[in-house]
């Protein structure tokens, strides 16, 4: 998904003072001591990223893991969202790859495993033996990474939703934090002000309004497949979902805000002009940092879970693809950067949680961003669901998302928005 340069400011900064000479061109060779130490070969492990601070802090961690395995040198070429898939697949079909790992977005996981692109792990998950505790993955991460019964990928980090919204607004009109829709609706209308939205909305046609309109689906007891897999967003629950969500842009949304996405919604909350967004939980930090884009209001925000309590789900994952040409490097640099020991360090540093212990740490309560935030957080992916699961579900978030984007703008009405949705998505994900 696409990130926001704002994310982790400060904790970004911070980390890139420990690069040293990692960099994304070509990192620290790793001169030292550790468990690859007295070899003479290096292996180069050639690495794509998304250009985000996550990817910064990975660099920031570098040097420790490279005392360790001299041997072993990574060289990261990290760039934007919408340049990575068609990279990634060329290294996929190429007689040689590219890349010996990569990052993968959960939309691509099951069409990369099933064409045979990536590498199962299995194997090497359980000779890591207890001490890597991969059931400590938060649960519906783990199920995106099995395809077909195998695992395929391992967590890197989630970007599922949470409502994030002014503590001292709502306490002021003394509100509750919205656990449906209704509320949801009737606190953004309260809220809104002449110089004030009741709540910052991304309905940009694709990917954001989709993944945006997916929590009112859930919220409002629908879904986008059944436990079949099958397309079931021809509903009344979709509809209505639909129909409230476009009622709430028109009474409470910033004026001229359709083609608004993440990085608009995150400007007008963070400016103060509008009390409420729905949004990737680990804004929160970000949004209360005082040296970050809130200024004077950094400390006034919350997060909940979004009204229903079941969010959208997002997260990257790191794989092998299955022509790499260091396999045994790559996942001894996985296996130690997902280590409970490491995960930890990372999410400390400003990471966003994958392992249930880590967000049950005190350690990580002291050291980051409270017990709070990361309880919430671990409610939050108990029940979160990614927006499609199966073939094509890159193909149908988007078709799916014009859809949709149709009917905020006003060119078809609900019923035919759903309904040519439903068609579209049930005819991409049944090919």
């Amino acid at each position: 998904m696409k990130k926001s340069v704002f994310r982790m400011l400060a904790l970004m900064l911070s980390a890139m003072m420990v690069l040293g000479a990692c960099t994304r061109g070509g990192s620290d060779s790793g001169a030292g001591s550790g468990g690859d130490a007295g070899k003479t070969e290096t292996v180069t492990l050639k690495v794509i990223m998304e250009e985000v601070p996550d990817t910064d802090i990975v660099l920031g961690m570098l040097h420790e893991f490279h005392q360790a395995h001299s041997g072993i040198r990574l060289d990261i070429e990290a760039l934007p969202y919408d340049q990575m898939r068609d990279k990634i697949v060329a290294s996929f079909l190429a007689p040689r790859a590219t890349y010996d790992l990569i990052v993968v977005d959960n939309p691509w996981m099951y069409d990369f495993a099933s064409a045979g692109y990536l590498e199962p792990l299995d194997d090497r998950i359980q000779q890591a033996g207890g001490a890597y505790h991969y059931e400590d993955f938060a649960k519906p991460l783990r199920d995106i990474a099995e395809v077909d019964g195998k695992v395929y990928a391992i967590p890197f980090y989630n970007y599922a939703l949470g409502l994030i919204y002014r503590t001292d607004l709502f306490e002021e009109k003394g509100l509750q934090v919205p656990a449906t829709l209704d509320e949801l609706m009737e606190a953004a209308r309260q809220l809104k002000s002449d110089n004030m939205a009741g709540i910052a909305m991304t309905p940009q046609r694709g990917y954001k309004v989709f993944e945006e309109w997916g929590n009112w689906l859930f919220a409002a007891g629908g879904a986008i497949q059944d436990e079949a897999g099958n397309v079931v967003l021809d509903s009344p629950q979709a509809r209505d979902a639909l129909a409230k969500y476009i009622q709430t842009y028109n009474e409470s949304a910033p004026a001229n805000s359709l083609n608004w996405a993440f990085d608009e919604a995150l400007r007008a909350t963070a400016g103060g002009q509008a009390a409420m967004m729905l949004s990737y939980n680990w804004m929160l930090p970000t949004l209360n940092n005082p040296d970050g884009p809130a200024g004077e209001l950094a400390g006034k925000f919350g997060l909940a879970e979004v009204p229903g309590g079941k969010a959208v789900l997002g997260a990257w994952f790191w794989a092998i693809p299955a022509n790499s040409n260091n396999k045994d490097a790559a996942w001894t640099f996985v296996h130690w950067l997902t280590s409970p020991e490491q995960d930890t360090k990372r999410v400390i540093a400003g990471g966003a949680p994958v392992r249930d212990s880590v967000m049950d740490d005190p350690q990580v309560h002291e050291q980051g961003f409270g017990q709070e935030y990361y309880a919430t957080v671990k409610e939050i992916l108990k029940d979160a669901s990614p927006l499609g699961d199966g073939p094509g579900a890159e193909e149908m978030i988007q078709a799916v998302g014009l859809e949709l984007s149709a009917a905020v703008s006003g060119q078809k009405s609900v019923d035919q928005a759903v309904a040519d949705a439903a068609k579209q998505a049930g005819e991409i994900m049944s090919k």
